[in-house]
């Protein structure tokens, strides 16, 4: 009797233990809460459909999101075109105007037919091996969890440094903790959108983050970051020292003083280069100069006169 109470107590243990590690779905527990349009663009990708379903364990697929991810956009570069589309058809919902899936909504919908439980889930989120593979999995449970759970699963999070690049193509990089703070206080998430959460629970998670993170610091530490993230940031120079600024003035001083003087000796070199050549083009020359010239031409004309004497004779 005692062996039965003994065994059905451990029965019971296994199985509030399962059930503890069973994660809550919230929404549509088919289409993982996606935009219909991306939905359709993943489940029929050749990546999705022969490459991702050759990945049968959990494992598997965190090697593929350490290897294939590169940004958290839910369409890849220059792949979707929304210009000239108004109304649903434009803007963030994607609707009517699809493009190439990107690997990573590809591998976060991968994850949500792998049922992820309990132990998985926080395996993804204190991954250290890429900010991709954490990324995905904060996102797996910004799709997928009831809005009331959200904080509980993000609040450790918040400030996290981690940083990664989350633009198709690079150019926007953020830390994690920014990344959660905008999923909580934001439907919008590049050309999609995010579940909604109801209004009562979207004013405690606001009240929480202002207390927290008053706009004052979160400002100051936005424009800090802008600055750091600066292109030319990187090349700047140091401050330069007084006397070495000195040293560069007395430098640029003796440098035009150097400058002024071989000017000054060019003009005089070719000032006295003209007086030179003007003697030489004297009067007296020029006349002798005439002179020869009219003997030459007058000796020229007396030999073909006689020349022609004798050729008449």
């Amino acid at each position: 009797m005692d062996q039965r109470g003994s065994n059905s107590g451990d029965e019971d243990g296994t199985a509030a233990k399962k059930q503890s590690n069973v994660l809550p779905l919230y929404g549509n527990e088919r289409t993982m809460n996606l935009n219909a349009l991306i939905l359709t663009n993943i489940q029929s990708s050749h990546y999705f459909k022969v490459n991702l379903y050759e990945l049968k364990t959990y494992h598997e697929v965190v090697d593929e999101i350490y290897y294939k991810v590169s940004h958290l956009e839910p369409w890849e570069k220059g792949s979707r075109r929304t210009s000239g589309q108004t109304g649903m058809c434009g803007g963030v919902r994607g609707v009517g105007a699809g493009g190439i899936v990107s690997t990573a909504y590809c591998l976060l919908y991968k994850l949500f037919t792998l049922k992820l439980t309990r132990k998985q889930l926080n395996g993804l989120i204190t991954h250290c091996d890429s900010p991709y593979i954490r990324a995905l999995g904060f996102m797996y449970i910004r799709y997928v969890f009831p809005p009331s759970a959200l904080l509980d699963w993000y609040e450790e999070y918040l400030e996290d440094e981690e940083e990664l690049d989350v633009k198709a193509g690079g150019g926007q990089n953020m830390t994690m903790g920014q990344i959660l703070r905008q999923w909580l206080v934001k439907l919008e998430w590049f050309s999609t959108l995010f579940p909604r959460i109801p209004v009562p629970i979207q004013h405690r998670i606001q009240k929480f983050l202002e207390e927290k993170f008053p706009p004052q610091a979160v400002q100051a530490a936005q424009e800090r970051a802008r600055e750091d993230r600066r292109p030319d940031r990187a090349t700047e120079r140091p401050p330069i020292r007084e006397d070495t600024r000195r040293d560069f003035l007395r430098d640029d001083r003796e440098r035009r003083e150097d400058t002024r003087r071989d000017r000054d000796r060019f003009r005089d070199d070719h000032d006295r280069r003209d007086r030179t050549h003007n003697r030489s083009r004297s009067p007296n020359r020029n006349k002798h100069y005439s002179r020869d010239r009219s003997r030459e031409r007058g000796g020229k004309h007396r030999g073909e006169r006689h020349r022609g004497g004798r050729e008449r004779y």
